[in-house]
């Protein structure tokens, strides 16, 4: 009997409000790529590591929440999330990711920490298995590198 062809890992790369605009939002603080660069690299790394990405950005928090139970339903090996403003505001997404067995990698290009006092809440990584922040877009590769090892 021939051997079924096992599927790639998919770790989806979520991105949340504004991070369509990286290249030109505030480049002193995000950097010069744009979220489709940065895309590009993360498929060709996932490739040399034996998985593939699925990325996808919204300024939304409900379509966020809704990409999260989508992971978990598609048993992803891991979610890459980029929560933008909502990482300081949202108690939703925070139980989003508490309620699913994905493991959720907090990333962000700057670090939240060493800015204004209001982004050093992140509800995100009171529920993340990992972070990785400040960075810059090397950021999400480091968390891609992480991600290829659970």
């Amino acid at each position: 009997m021939p051997e079924t062809p096992s599927k790639t890992p998919v770790v989806f790369v979520l991105s949340g409000p504004n991070l369509n605009l990286l290249g030109t939002r505030e480049p002193e603080i995000y950097g010069h790529d744009t979220l489709d660069a940065i895309h590009a690299r993360l498929a060709a790394q996932a490739a040399g590591l034996g998985l593939s990405v699925d990325c996808r950005q919204s300024n939304h928090e409900g379509v966020l929440i809704d990409w999260l139970h989508e992971a978990h339903f598609a048993s992803a090996k891991a979610v890459l999330l980029n929560a933008g403003g909502y990482t300081h505001t949202s108690i939703a997404l925070h139980d989003a990711i508490k309620s699913i067995a994905v493991p959720v990698i907090e990333v962000h290009l700057s670090d939240p920490k060493s800015r204004e006092s209001f982004r050093h809440i992140s509800y995100i990584g009171m529920a993340a298995a990992a972070h990785f922040a400040g960075h810059g877009a090397n950021s999400y590769t480091l968390a891609l590198d992480a991600a290829a090892r659970l």
